[in-house]
């Protein structure tokens, strides 16, 4: 017998006013076709964008597809993965069976995706022991997803640079521009600003803003590979079955 089709992974992005973020959204999912080619890719916005993600789950139930894993293009687990999201999957055509896979992060791909970008922004190997770096994200008032990406911060420290210190563009304290400041003060000999987004847009921008100071901005992490294989990673997490637990007699 055939082997059962693998579930169609439908990547769920925000959505944005800003036509570089679903540009940039396009670019990741290329990407990931690309290293999966036998892994059918479907995009769905949940703002300003089109496909919405119900108009591409009632298509994909139409075509007489059966299974789907939902990931969500978000780097941490805040108010759009706990809420948003499932209340847009439970309203799914009842003849789909819709897994919601993790958020993106954290991920140590994702670090070496952050690396990657401040090496291609001109800092090399060489110049970690002398950089502060601050690890900018959108924000969030989850206090779940600021937790996150201090832990985030305190982990990268530890590969060797002068000092990482976490910014956020809203919700949250410290701004880019305050932990820019911070890092001077402690005396790093260079600041770069690293941006924990996905895709530009209105917050992103606000990092850039933020970047004046410092003497490196990267960009953001976009269609990097990792974060495609990152992408990958969680689709096979959620597609595999958790096999039941073992019953002691």
């Amino acid at each position: 017998m055939p082997a059962p089709a693998r579930p169609v992974l439908l990547v769920i992005a925000h959505g944005s006013r800003d036509p570089r973020h679903a540009a940039t959204v396009h670019a990741l999912v290329r990407r990931v076709r690309a290293l999966r080619p036998d892994v059918r890719v479907e995009t769905g916005f949940l703002d300003f964008n089109v496909p919405s993600v119900r108009g591409v789950l009632e298509s994909l139930e139409t075509e007489g597809v059966r299974d789907v894993v939902a990931l969500p293009l978000l780097l941490t687990r805040a108010f759009h993965a706990k809420a948003d999201i499932p209340a847009v999957l439970a309203e799914a055509p009842p003849r789909l069976r819709v897994r919601q896979a993790e958020v993106l992060g954290p991920s140590p791909l994702l670090l070496a995706a952050l690396e990657r970008r401040l090496f291609e922004a001109g800092l090399a190997p060489a110049d970690r022991s002398s950089t502060g770096v601050v690890l900018a994200s959108a924000g969030s008032s989850d206090p779940e997803a600021g937790a996150v990406i201090a832990d985030i911060a305190r982990e990268w420290r530890h590969t060797g640079w002068c000092a990482v210190r976490p910014a956020f563009a809203s919700a949250s304290l410290p701004r880019t521009e305050d932990a820019v400041r911070q890092l001077r003060e402690l005396g790093c000999a260079r600041v770069a600003v690293a941006p924990y987004v996905l895709a530009p847009g209105f917050l992103p921008d606000r990092i850039a803003r933020g970047a004046a100071g410092a003497d490196v901005l990267a960009d953001v992490l976009g269609p990097s590979p990792e974060v495609a294989r990152v992408l990958l990673e969680r689709y096979d997490a959620a597609r595999v079955p958790v096999p039941a637990a073992a019953v002691v007699a």
